[in-house]
């Protein structure tokens, strides 16, 4: 399975392999002040973007991440960026992560979708064990997103990533595993 060809898509939503060839589809969104406040990446600038991609490139070449530039059907347009990442091949436990949606498309359904194609993706074609989430304790929008999934709060690890602007932040850490979703995803709205 070659990584950079897998692409995911339903009637809403289609996760598109991100490349050097696509991503600037994503600029004008990702140059959105304080889009990814929460995370510890940097994609405010045209350069950090480009270099932020290009780190998530040589991570799919070294077979630890999976990266997608998100296109929303119903809009007609590209909408944000995710990656399966921090992918453990051997313990069959990957995170979903790296994601992030412009502005207006937050209050659609567009970030449940991907992430119910991606989940089953996990679980039925690359037949993990485990979908992990890691999220910035205070972004109560995130954490009840995955949590309206079926994740579980595991844990948090307290003030071990540093962000941008310096803060040290806690970590909630959600998992999901195959029958736990098989459960939840029964019970979730799929319409945009």
């Amino acid at each position: 399975m070659k990584l950079e060809e897998i692409a995911l898509e339903n009637d809403y939503v289609k996760l598109i392999p991100l490349s050097l060839d696509n991503y600037r589809q994503l600029t004008p969104i990702a140059l959105q002040p304080k889009l990814v406040q929460y995370s510890p990446s940097d994609i405010e600038s045209e350069k950090s973007f480009k270099d932020y991609v290009t780190n998530a490139l040589e991570q799919r070449s070294q077979k630890l991440c999976i990266p997608f530039l998100v296109y929303s059907k119903v809009h007609e347009t590209a909408a944000g960026c995710t990656r399966y990442m921090n992918i453990d091949w051997i313990n069959k436990v990957l995170h979903i992560g790296a994601t992030w949606l412009g502005r207006e498309f937050h209050g659609t359904s567009i970030n449940t979708q991907m992430k119910i194609l991606m989940i089953n993706y996990a679980f039925n074609s690359l037949h993990f064990e485990k979908v992990e989430f890691r999220i910035d304790e205070r972004n109560i929008r995130s954490r009840k997103a995955v949590e309206k999934l079926g994740a579980v709060l595991e844990g948090v690890l307290r003030k071990n990533v540093y962000l941008p602007d310096g803060f040290k932040r806690n970590t909630c850490c959600y998992g999901i595993l195959p029958e736990e979703w098989e459960r939840s995803k029964k019970s979730l709205k799929t319409g945009i």
